[in-house]
C-alpha cells in the first residue's frame, strides 16, 4: 500500500513538474494602441487573438497583454469604435514576450467590425452602444446626450435654467431621484436639495467636451450607490482635443451660442502622453415665450491629463458655471380656453432664478507592476441655487399670489478610491474590484419662502442648516467560469448620517439620525460568440430620502430599497445590425418624499414596474445608419385598488430613432423623431398627460479648416406639452380653485445655424 502511494505521488510530481516545464516554455504578447491622429492612447479597444480565440481590451494607458501563449505565429485583430480595424501577424518565441506598438487610424463607424461582447467584460456591450450613438447622433446640449439612454425622456418647465424633469423605466424621477448622474466621477445629484431630492443639473457640462457616456439601467452595479434604482449615467469629458475650434451659433428667438475649445500643449507633447485644453461656452436666448427669458449661461473648464511618472496618470480639471433667467412657468388649460392668455403666455411672468457651480477634480491613477489599477480621486463643489416659482397662482394668497423662493448655498467634499486587478483562480480568469466612496454635503441657509415680485419676502416657510455624510464600500468580483459563461457578484455597504437644524424653531435643536444599507448584486453573462451575448441581472439599489424628513420621528424607512431583475441579450443577426432586447421588473419599497415646493411630506406606497426594452443600430450602407429605441412599461402602485393605482406621469410607451448619413466629402445629415405616448397624470387616470411625436433635422458640412451646420427642431410645428402636472390652482378672478392639467408648452418650429473654425 505504501509502495502504491509512493508510486502515485511520484507520478503526480512528474506531472506537476512537466506542466511547469511546459508553462516555462510559453511566451506572451504585450502591446500598446495609439490614435494616429491625436497621438492619444486608445482605451477600451478590443484586441482579439484569433488563433487562440482570446479577447482582451486596452487599459488606461492603451496597453494590452496576452500571457501564457505557446510559441508560434498568431493573427491579432485590433478594433475600436471610430477607428479603422487592423490585423497583424506576430511571432511568439519560447520564454519571450513579444512587444508591439500599433497605430489605429480614425474612421467612420463600421458596424460590421463592432464586437458587442468581450469575454470577461460585463458592461462592454452597453458602452459600445453609447459610443456609437455619440458619434452618430447630433447633440445640442448635455440633455440630448442624456436622452441617448434608451427609454429616457426629459422635460423642461422653467425657462431652460432649471434642471430638466427626467423619466425612465416607468419612473417620474423628478429632477434625478431615481437615476444616479456623475461627471468624471463627481456627483451631479444634490441630496436634500431646496427644490427636491436628487436634483441633478447638468447645464454646467458643455456638450462638445463630452467624450462618452458610461450608462446602464437597473440597480445591478456595485460601483453605483445612492439614486441608482432606474439606472445611472457617468459623463466622461475628453482628455485631449484633436484640434482647437471656435463655434458660433445663431437661431430664432434671439438665440446665440459661442463655444471655444483650445488645445494648450500641441501634438508633440501628446506623443509624450501630455495634454491640456480649455473649453468655454456662452449661451443667450429670449426664448419662444411672450415674456423674454433673458437667459444667460457661461461655462468654463480647464483640464490636464498626462503621464507624470512611470505608470502614473494625473487628471486635473477646474470648471465654473453661472446661469440666470426669467421664466413663464406652467399654465392651466382653462386659461387658454377662456382666452386669458395665449399658449405661450404666463400667469406669473416673474418666475426664474439663478444658479452657479464651481468644481475642482483631481484623479491619480496608478498602474501597478502586476497590472492592477489603483485610482484615487478628490473633488470639491461649490454650488448656489435660487429659484422663483408659482404653481398655484392665487390659491393660498388671493392678494399677493403664491410665488415661492427656494434657495441654498452648498459645499460638497468628496473622495473616491478603487483598486482593480485581473488575476486567475486556478485556470479561471477573475477580475476583482474594491472601492471606497465618501461624500460630505454642507448646506447653508436652505430655504423656502413665500415671496412677491421676487423682491419681497412675505413669509419664511422653511429655513435651516443641513449636513449629510455618505460613506460607501463596495466589492465586485467577475469570474469566467468557462470561455463563455461569466458570473459577476458584488455588494456595497452604505452608511448615512443626516443632520438638520431648523432655524425657524424658537429653540436651537440639532437633529441627527444615522442609517445603513447593504445592496447585493448578482449578474450572469453568457457569450455564445463575438456576435451574441445573453445576460441575467439581479440586484438591489436605493435612493436616500431628504434629511429634513429623515430626522423626524415619524419616518422609519429612510433608505427605500429597489429590487430589480433584467433578462436580455445583445446580438448581431447580420454583420451590420446590432440589437439589444430585454424584459425587466423593478419593485420599490415605501418611501417618504419631501416636497420642496410646499415644505411638506408626501408618503407613497410600494410600487412595481415591469416592461420591455428594444434597441437596434443598423448600417444599411457605408454612408447610411438607422437607429431606434422602443420602451414599454407598466407602472403600478401595489397598495392601492385596481383603477386607482396608476403612478402619475410615469411614461408607458416611448420611442426615439432616426437615420444619419455620413459621406466622405464631409457632408452629413440626420432626421430624428421623439415619441412619448399618453400617460396618466393622476392615480385614477381621469386626467391624462398628452403624448407627442416630434421630428428634428440636422445638416452639417465639415472640412479640414471649417464646418457649417443647420439644425431644425419640431419640423411639423406641432403644439405639444413638455412638462405636465395635475395641479390645483386658482386664478386672480376665480372664486374657487380648479384641479386640472397644467403644462409648459414645448418648443415650436426652431431653426439655428452654426459656423465652426478649426485651427
Amino acid at each position: 500500500m505504501i509502495k502504491i502511494i509512493r508510486h502515485n505521488a511520484f507520478l503526480f510530481l512528474i506531472i506537476i513538474l512537466s506542466s511547469f516545464s511546459a508553462y516555462s516554455h510559453q511566451g506572451g504578447i504585450k502591446g500598446n494602441l495609439t490614435d494616429s491622429l491625436s497621438n492619444e492612447k486608445i482605451v477600451g479597444a478590443v484586441v482579439y487573438l484569433v488563433d487562440n480565440n482570446q479577447v482582451t481590451s486596452t487599459d488606461l494607458l492603451g496597453n494590452f497583454y496576452f500571457p501564457d501563449v505557446h510559441p508560434g505565429s498568431y493573427k491579432i485583430k485590433f478594433s475600436a469604435i471610430g477607428f479603422l480595424a487592423k490585423v497583424l501577424v506576430v511571432e511568439v518565441k519560447e520564454q519571450e514576450t513579444t512587444q508591439i506598438s500599433i497605430l489605429l487610424n480614425p474612421a467612420a463607424i463600421n458596424l460590421s467590425e463592432v464586437v458587442i461582447a468581450q469575454k470577461g467584460e460585463t458592461g462592454s456591450s452597453m458602452q459600445t452602444l453609447s459610443k456609437i450613438d455619440i458619434d452618430l447622433r447630433p447633440t445640442k446640449s448635455s440633455q440630448d446626450i442624456l436622452r441617448m439612454i434608451p427609454g429616457l425622456v426629459t422635460a423642461q418647465h422653467a425657462g431652460g435654467g432649471k434642471a430638466e424633469q427626467i423619466y425612465l423605466r416607468g419612473f417620474d424621477c423628478d429632477h434625478g431621484t431615481d437615476i444616479r448622474l456623475t461627471v468624471d466621477g463627481m456627483p451631479v445629484n444634490m441630496v436634500s436639495h431646496a427644490h427636491g431630492q436628487g436634483y441633478a443639473d447638468l447645464h454646467f457640462l458643455t456638450p462638445e467636451a463630452i467624450d462618452y457616456v458610461d450608462f446602464n439601467k437597473g440597480p445591478y452595479y456595485a460601483q453605483q450607490g445612492d439614486f441608482n434604482t432606474a439606472g445611472y449615467a457617468n459623463f466622461n469629458t475628453k482628455n485631449s482635443l484633436d484640434k482647437s475650434s471656435l463655434k458660433m451659433e445663431e437661431g430664432m428667438f434671439d438665440s446665440y451660442r459661442t463655444v471655444g475649445m483650445f488645445d494648450l500643449l500641441g501634438k508633440d507633447l501628446k506623443a509624450k502622453n501630455q495634454s491640456a485644453y480649455i473649453s468655454s461656452e456662452y449661451v443667450y436666448t429670449n426664448g419662444y415665450f411672450e415674456s423674454p427669458q433673458n437667459f444667460n449661461r457661461i461655462n468654463l473648464m480647464g483640464k490636464y491629463h498626462g503621464v507624470i511618472a512611470e505608470n502614473k496618470i494625473l487628471t486635473v480639471s477646474l470648471s465654473t458655471f453661472n446661469s440666470k433667467w426669467e421664466a413663464s412657468g406652467q399654465i392651466p388649460e382653462r386659461a387658454i380656453k377662456e382666452n386669458i392668455i395665449t399658449r405661450f403666455g404666463a400667469i406669473d411672468n416673474k418666475e426664474g432664478g439663478n444658479t452657479s457651480r464651481s468644481n475642482a477634480n483631481f484623479i491619480l491613477t496608478s498602474i501597478t507592476d502586476n497590472g492592477g489599477v489603483f485610482k484615487n480621486q478628490l473633488y470639491f463643489v461649490n454650488y448656489n441655487f435660487e429659484l422663483y416659482s408659482n404653481f398655484t397662482f392665487f390659491l393660498e394668497d388671493s392678494i399677493n399670489g403664491d410665488q415661492i423662493r427656494q434657495k441654498e448655498k452648498r459645499n460638497i467634499y468628496g473622495y473616491n478610491s478603487s483598486f482593480l486587478k485581473n488575476s486567475k483562480l486556478g485556470s479561471k480568469r477573475v477580475k476583482s474590484e474594491i472601492g471606497f466612496q465618501l461624500r460630505y454635503d454642507a448646506v447653508k441657509d436652505i430655504e423656502l419662502s413665500h415671496t412677491a415680485q421676487r423682491k419681497i419676502t412675505l413669509n419664511r416657510l422653511a429655513l435651516g442648516q443641513l449636513n449629510e455624510v455618505n460613506a460607501g464600500l463596495y466589492v465586485d468580483e467577475t469570474l469566467s467560469l468557462t470561455d463563455r459563461l461569466v458570473i459577476n457578484a458584488g455588494a456595497r455597504f452604505d452608511q448615512f448620517q443626516f443632520e438638520y437644524v431648523n432655524d425657524l424653531d424658537t429653540g436651537y435643536e440639532r437633529k441627527i439620525k444615522t442609517n445603513n444599507i447593504v445592496s447585493p448584486k448578482l449578474n450572469l453573462y453568457y457569450t455564445f460568440n463575438q456576435n451574441v451575448q445573453f445576460y441575467v441581472k439581479t440586484g438591489t439599489g436605493f435612493h436616500s430620502n431628504d434629511a429634513r424628513v429623515v430626522v423626524t420621528d415619524s419616518v422609519s424607512n429612510t433608505l427605500p430599497r429597489g429590487f430589480g431583475a433584467d433578462v436580455g441579450m445583445f446580438f448581431k443577426p447580420v454583420k451590420r445590425l446590432l440589437v439589444n432586447a430585454a424584459v425587466w421588473g423593478l419593485d420599490l419599497e415605501q418611501e417618504f418624499v419631501y416636497v420642496g415646493d410646499a415644505a411638506v411630506v408626501e408618503p407613497s406606497g410600494y410600487t412595481r414596474r415591469y416592461g420591455v426594452d428594444l434597441s437596434f443600430r443598423y448600417q444599411l450602407f457605408d454612408w447610411l445608419y438607422l437607429d431606434m429605441d422602443a420602451n414599454y412599461t407598466v407602472p403600478r402602485s401595489l397598495d392601492d385598488p385596481e383603477g386607482a393605482n396608476f403612478i402619475p406621469l410615469a411614461p408607458t410607451l416611448t420611442s426615439i430613432g432616426g437615420f444619419t448619413t455620413k459621406f466622405k466629402n464631409g457632408l452629413s445629415a440626420g432626421l430624428r423623431y421623439r415619441y412619448v405616448g399618453d400617460r396618466p397624470a393622476n392615480e385614477d387616470n381621469s386626467v391624462v398627460a398628452k403624448g407627442y411625436m416630434l421630428y428634428d433635422a440636422v445638416i452639417n458640412y465639415t472640412k479640414q479648416k471649417y464646418a457649417l451646420g443647420l439644425s431644425m427642431e419640431n419640423l411639423a410645428n406641432v403644439n405639444w406639452n413638455e412638462a405636465q402636472f395635475d395641479t390645483e390652482s386658482k386664478l386672480k378672478n376665480e372664486n374657487t380653485s380648479v384641479s386640472e392639467l397644467h403644462f409648459t408648452p414645448g418648443t415650436p418650429f426652431f431653426i439655428k445655424g452654426s459656423l465652426t473654425f478649426f485651427f
